[in-house]
């Protein structure tokens, strides 16, 4: 029991991380960033991807190790749905994070920043706002075939 909930916690504090990281990398965020603003808001993305690693790996502890039977989750189809923004949640922050990796060192004054990488990050997070809903709903059971 100690140890179910010891992983909830964690899964917790890596959500609230990934929020945290996500909206402090958007209010960062501006069309030109010198070159410390861009460092900064690398690691800041770091910070992100440390905590999708945290809310990943316990996800995946309570889906198939402590907590409800696997197959709460598996008969589940806002589980999957739930799993699937994750997913896409991830794939979106892929081109962002390669390219504050590409230009964090850049000797320019200022690097221009993509409007796509704006877009990418707000529609991040619009789905880290919908992925607490479905789990909320989830857990009363709500979506089990």
């Amino acid at each position: 029991m100690l140890e179910d909930a010891l992983i909830r916690y964690l899964h917790f504090v890596g959500i609230i991380g990934l929020a945290a990281a996500l909206v402090a990398e958007h209010l960062l965020l501006a069309p030109r960033l010198s070159g410390p603003q861009l460092r900064r808001l690398t690691r800041i993305d770091g910070l992100y991807g440390i905590s999708a690693l945290l809310v990943l790996g316990a996800g995946l502890t309570l889906w198939l190790g402590v907590g409800k039977p696997a197959a709460f989750y598996n008969l589940n189809g806002l589980f999957h749905l739930k799993v699937t923004l994750f997913v896409l949640l991830a794939l979106l922050s892929i081109y962002p994070t390669l390219f504050f990796l590409k230009h964090r060192n850049s000797q320019a004054d200022e690097v221009a920043i993509p409007k796509v990488i704006i877009m990418l990050i707000r529609t991040e997070l619009l789905l880290l706002l919908v992925i607490p809903l479905l789990a909320v709903l989830m857990a009363k059971g709500v979506g089990l075939s």
